[in-house]
């Protein structure tokens, strides 16, 4: 059941920035659902690898090159999923930005609920 909410709590998040940001679409909630369930699934699986491959650059760049991380598996999500578009690199890079303080706020709305 948690896990459920944190996915509904992340489709949320999903809608909510492609509504702030022109630059991003999502057509519908069903393609938000899967956009929340292929950019958690990219963010467990592949970031991480990313990472690790690019620490030199990270602690070089004082982790900023994390945020190009993001934009690009933002990017990859909006080529796998049929219902979201962004635009560019740097809507994916806001994109990725909103996103994580939407998220955020979400998160600590839910905690603060004691849902479960």
């Amino acid at each position: 059941m948690r896990t459920f909410i944190h996915w509904i709590v992340a489709t949320l998040a999903i809608i909510i920035t492609a509504y702030l940001l022109p630059g991003t679409k999502i057509d519908s909630f069903f393609a938000a659902m899967v956009t929340a369930l292929v950019l958690g699934l990219i963010n467990a699986v592949i970031r991480p690898l990313f990472i690790i491959l690019t620490l030199p650059i990270n602690i070089l760049s004082l982790g900023l090159f994390t945020f190009i991380i993001n934009a690009a598996l933002v990017m990859l999500t909006a080529t796998v999923v049929p219902g979201f578009h962004v635009k560019n690199f740097w809507w994916a890079l806001l994109f990725s930005m909103v996103l994580s303080i939407i998220n955020y706020i979400l998160s600590q709305i839910e905690k603060d609920q004691n849902v479960i």
